[in-house]
């Protein structure tokens, strides 16, 4: 079986221009080296945002609330196709339009494992009913909630060592692209 730290990462540079490929375990080992992942950020109809609390098993960032899911895509993989892939693997959610608002260049280490996350994050957003039935993978999930926006921007400056260090960035991606992209209207700063 394949597990997802043996799996390969695309390598870029900070323009996003592929430089080569390495093992997820590998790209994520101090000092972290510059690779494309994705963070899909879901909202309901109402505006809120899905959130999830990362599994304690998670090499990186264990228990901290993220976005609805993140990966990587496959070395050539198309970003979208990935996402939508993996919001199936990890919160049971099929069939959702996705569209990518833009890209955060992040790196953030974990201070408990000591894993670099070094990131070109393309920001995907989507739009789903607020009753849609989600199936958390309890390997990849502890938990999930939807959380008013307003509400996630305070407790992000008030408790940030709840929440993903790459969230906060990912946020502000989705906020500047609500103009452009329908799925991201529930993120306008009034």
């Amino acid at each position: 079986m394949v597990t997802r730290e043996s799996q390969l990462v695309e390598l870029v540079d900070a323009g996003g221009t592929p430089l080569g490929s390495l093992k997820v375990s590998e790209a994520h080992a101090a000092p972290g080296r510059l690779h494309r992942a994705y963070s899909v950020l879901l909202l309901d109809g109402t505006g809120r945002v899905l959130l999830q609390q990362r599994a304690k098993v998670k090499t990186r960032f264990a228990l901290r609330w993220a976005n609805a899911c993140c990966g990587h895509p496959a070395p050539g993989q198309a970003v979208v196709a990935s996402a939508a892939e993996r919001l199936v693997e990890e919160i049971g959610l099929s069939g959702v339009a996705l569209h990518e608002a833009g890209v955060y260049l992040y790196r953030a280490e974990d201070p408990h494992t000591g894993r670099v996350e070094h990131e070109y994050d393309h920001v995907v957003i989507g739009q789903v009913p607020a009753d849609v039935p989600l199936d958390p993978d309890p390997a990849e999930v502890a938990d999930v909630r939807w959380v008013p926006p307003e509400q996630l921007r305070a407790d992000l400056a008030a408790r940030p060592d709840d929440y993903s260090p790459w969230l906060g960035g990912v946020l502000a991606v989705a906020t500047n692209a609500a103009g452009r992209l329908p799925q991201a209207a529930g993120l306008a700063v009034p």
